[in-house]
């Protein structure tokens, strides 16, 4: 079925999300297993020189993409370019680190030379979310690729000239053909190419529910599966707090990208003697905000990326409201075109409640309160989300209490970001498999254990 593609600051149509028929499916699959025969034989120096010349081409390009992001899904165009340059910095990272990150491990055995050697797989397809389209792309893509394997992307469809954008930047900068292409499929063609032959691998960033559909089929075909998906990080302030620090990273975690991102603080976990406290300083912050037109440079929060997205946010915030909580800012659908939603502050807040249960994905603060650091720990717990948390605390108390979440990623007195050179992934129902850092580049490697006699 033809998706329409659309504006969400005005709601008007930019034209029909393409579809790639059987055959060019089938061709594009073809290309991809030919260049591997070529690309795995290249040495890390050659697929390093490539991904420098790709950054480059991002850094050149950094005026034309940024803006493809802002018209397809709102994104504050000053946002857009720091994510063009965040790729641009992913690629580079890999190509500078990429071949000691798969450096062979030397082992004792009875042999008198064993060790395990990290090869690539081939054909990798990457299913790629609308949220961050050029560096989810290259967290992808970047690892990948300088491990010796081809990729194949499959987008959102609702991001198609992001897409068509970033295969672009690879013929631009003269890679091989079919090192990475653009895969333009609908939902239900996704599942053929998952189970073809060709394809070695499977990469997802997107809900659990896309996750169990992509597991159960590449489970079914024995083939590894990376998954990012959901999260409901939770974010605990006790009272030795720096407040005011909190408050202005919090208030950061929350917005970006008007709240769309996976590994945003959506539930602010606040212990009970600095809860007023904390409040008010987030209020204070939320409240100057500006939510508007994503293209000016002074907006900080532009759309919701589509209108469904828009309603479900405004489900959960009215659930939350109905069932006890307190709104203190937003919590209205503006008049007006464009899919826009005031920046929320919902306090009095429990764990039970819809936007605490549910991945809120807007810009809706959640504060919960707790008596103390162990009830912290325990409603933090209490998801069936993994992905990231924050503590603010003093620096060694917030490093044992991170043994205690049960999340994949942990910043003490600090945000939750994505950095290349560090693993990220969730456990739980926040996904399988670690993306970035020498971990994600060994998620689609053959570990070959050789022995010498």
């Amino acid at each position: 079925m033809s998706i329409q593609v659309i504006n969400p600051s005005n709601g008007e149509s930019l034209g029909i999300s393409p579809e790639l028929d059987a055959a060019a499916r089938d061709a594009a699959l073809d290309r991809a297993q030919t260049a591997y025969a070529d690309w795995k034989k290249q040495s890390f120096a050659q697929r390093a020189q490539v991904l420098r010349n790709i950054a480059q081409r991002l850094r050149d390009d950094v005026e034309s993409l940024a803006p493809l992001m802002t018209l397809e899904m709102g994104k504050p165009i000053k946002e857009a370019r720091a994510e063009v340059m965040k790729a641009a910095l992913c690629a580079d990272h890999y190509a500078e680190h990429g071949e000691a990150y798969l450096a062979s491990d030397t082992l004792a055995s009875d042999a008198s030379l064993s060790y395990v050697q990290y090869l690539p797989l081939g054909v990798v397809l990457g299913i790629l979310p609308w949220n961050a389209p050029i560096w989810l792309a290259f967290r992808f893509c970047a690892p990948a690729l300088m491990a010796g394997n081809t990729c194949l992307m499959k987008h959102d469809p609702h991001v198609p000239a992001c897409a068509e954008a970033i295969a672009r930047i690879f013929e631009q900068a003269g890679a091989p053909t079919g090192l990475l292409q653009n895969l333009p499929l609908s939902n239900a063609d996704v599942e053929a190419v998952i189970r073809d032959p060709r394809v070695q691998a499977v990469s997802l960033t997107g809900s659990d529910r896309a996750g169990s559909f992509v597991a159960a089929i590449a489970g079914a075909e024995i083939k590894p599966v990376v998954l990012e998906l959901g999260g409901s990080d939770p974010c605990i302030v006790l009272s030795d707090a720096d407040l005011d620090k909190a408050a202005d990273v919090i208030t950061l975690s929350r917005i970006i990208n008007a709240g769309q991102s996976c590994i945003a603080a959506k539930r602010i976990i606040v212990e009970a003697g600095i809860h007023d406290e904390l409040v008010t300083r987030l209020e204070e912050r939320l409240s100057k905000l500006k939510l508007g037109d994503p293209n000016e440079e002074s907006t900080d929060i532009g759309p919701l990326a589509r209108e469904d997205l828009r309603l479900n946010l405004h489900r959960q915030v009215q659930e939350t409201i109905a069932a006890g909580a307190q709104c203190r800012l937003g919590g209205k659908i503006p008049d007006g075109p464009g899919y826009f939603y005031p920046v929320t502050l919902l306090t009095g807040v429990t764990n039970e409640m819809t936007a605490a249960r549910e991945e809120t994905f807007g810009p809706v603060a959640v504060v919960i309160k707790a008596e103390d650091q162990d009830e912290a720990v325990r409603i933090a717990n209490d998801s069936r989300y993994g992905l990231a948390a924050s503590i603010w605390t003093e620096r060694s108390r917030g490093e044992a209490l991170a043994r205690q979440l049960e999340t994949g990623q942990v910043a003490v007195n600090g945000i939750v970001k994505t950095d290349p050179r560090l693993p990220s992934g969730g456990v739980k129902r926040s996904g399988v498999g670690r993306e970035l850092g020498p971990h994600g580049m060994h998620e689609f490697v053959n570990a070959q254990q050789v022995w010498l006699g």
